[in-house]
């Protein structure tokens, strides 16, 4: 993949007059330190050199001079440093922002295919990489190039020859760095792809903690995290390798080109061609000039872990929603609630066998319809379609009417309630989790949703009412009382369409008495699609539509079908 270079530079424009003056500031500082070794040198050549009872007040002149030069120097940095890392700090908190927000805009089946812990990784240890490269990238190039060509020039002044032999290793130590930074730029991605799965086992290991420990499976799940664990440390090996040949090579070189000034610098004293104080500086620029290849060589991996960090950044951002607005999507005034597939054919993936086939069938407006079938024959997909939260292969789904794929998928999906099996519950209070059925709801709003859904009752009965924290995904609360919440959030949204998927196949029989009556409460006066296991939760349903291997192979009451002895039937007599 490419660096875009253009999209990371444009996360400085909101940034850019504190990012001028920390480069400013940087430039300065690092102009005043080449200054040190010329008043060494004008202290040992000029001055020791010639009148010494004048000598005494030269040198205090020179050390205030040099104090002058510390105080501008560490007043420099530290700006350099303060807002350096404020201004990296604040870019990877907008690209946090900017990542996180298009996740949310992502579609169901971006999620099919990746883990949670492999996301959470690009969202946080990623980002926090790319920071320090935002910061330090710009900031200690400019530093230790300045550094590097003030003190190759400075050296080409005192002494062209042995600045020569030294700069005859430069064109060789790049190369160095370039096939070493290869090697490690790969051993990188390998480690975030590691860690990444470590992240993911660990995520998927904590949330299914109950499950895990109702198992004893204790010991399998460690296994399975030594595994993730072992490859990410063998990952590491081969970086740390990558590393340890780029760093104790390139401190070879920096030897070898001390060694050559030394060697030859000497000769030079020897021909009376160079003297000692400037040997003497010579040696001291040697070490601004080594500086920077070190502080350099030592960024690289900081530097190739910001941009394999970006990079993986950048593979996210650049995956569109496989479902998306179209470009004049509609809003109705007022939704009636007719549902009608039209020759609906789908398919999860164009490899296997497709789901639908052709599919047709209608809802009136208000009307409650079960839809049964046997497992996996896709009753719960057939709801999703709906919502658009997959697209349909073929044919199309109309809401009163018009195409879903021409509504405004916020107006399509505000328009239609959900209530599942599984209820998600967020870590927060009750009134919380109610509110977010409609986030702008006042409490007596929530209070009126919870009384309608059965649920005041209980939740006037926890330790602080509707301010009680229920802990992560609800597990403070029942199974029944987890659902009522749910119903109580659907309440609150007052969608004209009402999905019902399996609500209370998961209850025990006081708990789904009480949910049930919530729900018959909630379908009064909206469009209702049953998703039904249990057939005996659908008698009074006004409509039956029976599944079958991707097409309807029966519709009607519940009479009628028991009557004809066809599928229907069939699944009934085998759940009595």
């Amino acid at each position: 993949m490419n660096f875009p270079v253009k999209k990371f530079l444009s996360y400085y424009q909101p940034y850019l007059k504190t990012f001028l003056f920390v480069l400013v500031c940087a430039l300065v500082t690092s102009t005043l330190t080449l200054l040190f070794p010329l008043l060494v040198r004008y202290v040992t050549k000029d001055v020791l050199e010639g009148d010494l009872s004048a000598a005494f007040h030269q040198v205090l002149w020179v050390g205030s001079g040099m104090v002058a030069l510390v105080v501008l120097q560490n007043v420099g940095n530290y700006f350099v440093d303060y807002k350096g890392h404020e201004i990296g700090a604040r870019m990877e908190s907008d690209m946090r922002h900017e990542l996180f927000s298009h996740t949310q805009r992502l579609s169901f089946s971006f999620y099919d295919k990746q883990k949670t812990g492999q996301l959470m990784s690009r969202i946080t240890n990623d980002l926090l990489l790319v920071s320090e490269l935002f910061h330090h990238g710009p900031e200690d190039y400019v530093k230790y190039l300045v550094r590097f060509l003030g003190a190759f020039g400075i050296l080409f002044f005192i002494n062209a020859p042995l600045t020569i032999a030294v700069f005859c290793f430069l064109p060789v130590l790049g190369f160095f760095s370039i096939y070493f930074n290869k090697q490690l730029n790969r051993a990188l991605i390998n480690n975030k792809e590691r860690i990444g799965d470590v992240n993911a086992q660990v995520e998927d290991s904590l949330a299914g903690i109950r499950v895990v420990q109702s198992f004893a499976n204790e010991a399998e799940e460690i296994r399975k995290f030594d595994k993730e664990n072992e490859r990410f440390l063998a990952s590491r090996k081969g970086t740390y390798k990558a590393e340890a040949y780029f760093f104790n090579g390139m401190e070879a070189f920096i030897q070898m080109i001390t060694i050559t000034v030394v060697v030859f610098g000497t000769i030079q004293i020897m021909h009376a061609s160079l003297d000692l104080p400037d040997l003497i500086t010579f040696l001291l620029y040697i070490g601004y000039m080594v500086e920077p290849m070190q502080r350099l060589t030592h960024m690289s991996t900081q530097f190739q872990e910001g941009v394999t960090g970006f990079q993986r950044f950048m593979e996210i951002m650049n995956t569109r929603p496989s479902i998306k607005n179209d470009a004049n999507p509609k809003c109705l005034l007022k939704i009636r609630g007719q549902l009608e597939f039209k020759d609906v054919s789908f398919h999860y993936d164009p490899s296997l066998n497709p789901v639908f086939d052709r599919l047709s069938f209608k809802v009136s407006p208000g009307e409650y319809v079960a839809i049964v079938g046997p497992s996996g024959v896709g009753k719960t997909t057939l709801s999703s379609l709906i919502a658009r939260f997959y697209e349909v292969t073929d044919g199309g789904i109309y809401l009163d009417g018009e195409n879903v794929k021409e509504l405004d998928l916020s107006f399509l999906r505000n328009s239609i309630g959900i209530v599942q099996q599984d209820v998600y519950l967020f870590a927060g209070t009750v009134l919380e989790n109610i509110r977010y059925g409609f986030p702008g709801a006042s409490d007596q709003e929530v209070i009126r949703a919870a009384k309608q859904a059965n649920a005041h009752e209980f939740i006037m009965n926890l330790p602080q009412g509707y301010q009680s924290e229920i802990g992560q995904r609800g597990v403070r609360l029942s199974g029944g009382q987890k659902q009522r919440l749910s119903i109580a959030r659907v309440f609150l949204k007052n969608p004209p369409i009402l999905i019902l998927d399996e609500a209370t196949s998961a209850l025990d029989n006081e708990s789904e008495s009480i949910v049930k009556e919530s729900l018959e409460l909630l379908a009064q006066g909206r469009t209702t699609l049953v998703i039904a296991h249990r057939l005996s939760t659908i008698r009074n349903a006004e409509k039956i539509v029976v599944l079958s291997k991707g097409k309807i192979v029966e519709e009607g009451t519940h009479e009628s079908l028991l009557e004809r002895k066809g599928s229907y039937a069939q699944l009934y007599s085998k759940q009595f």
